[in-house]
């Protein structure tokens, strides 16, 4: 069983920056792509960012290409999503996510191909 815990979420005013941590329990942490992902009220969950096991591929989503910097530390079980030049648009329930399959080569968009997820950390920007 793998558990995911978010943190980092908070208020900040447009142009500032967050720093989202997620720690995960149990092994193995090394093995497989780690994403986050976001929701905000009435809207789908959508995928943010992602790196695959070692690191080797990142993608993110367009929006936030440049402004978000995704990281992983498999020593430490920790997958990071750095924040910066923050948007109201950017307003949601920010969720980390494992990928289903060990060993992927490829970063998973949909949220059907992650099987673990934290609980979230809240993110709002508005001056």
């Amino acid at each position: 069983q793998v558990q995911l815990a978010e943190s980092g979420g908070g208020l900040v005013q447009p142009g500032g920056s967050l720093r989202l941590s997620c720690v995960a329990s149990g092994n193995r942490f090394s093995d497989y792509a780690m994403g986050w992902f976001r929701q905000a009220p009435g809207k789908e969950r959508e995928f943010v960012a992602g790196l695959i096991w070692n690191g080797g591929k990142i993608v993110y989503r367009d929006s936030v290409k440049g402004r978000f910097t995704i990281s992983r530390d498999n020593a430490k079980n920790t997958v990071y999503l750095q924040m910066n030049s923050l948007k109201p648009e950017d307003t949601a329930l920010y969720l980390c996510a494992k990928d289903f399959r060990a060993w992927r080569a490829e970063v998973a968009f949909t949220p059907a191909e992650y099987n673990y997820w934290g609980q979230g950390t809240q993110v709002t920007v508005s001056s």
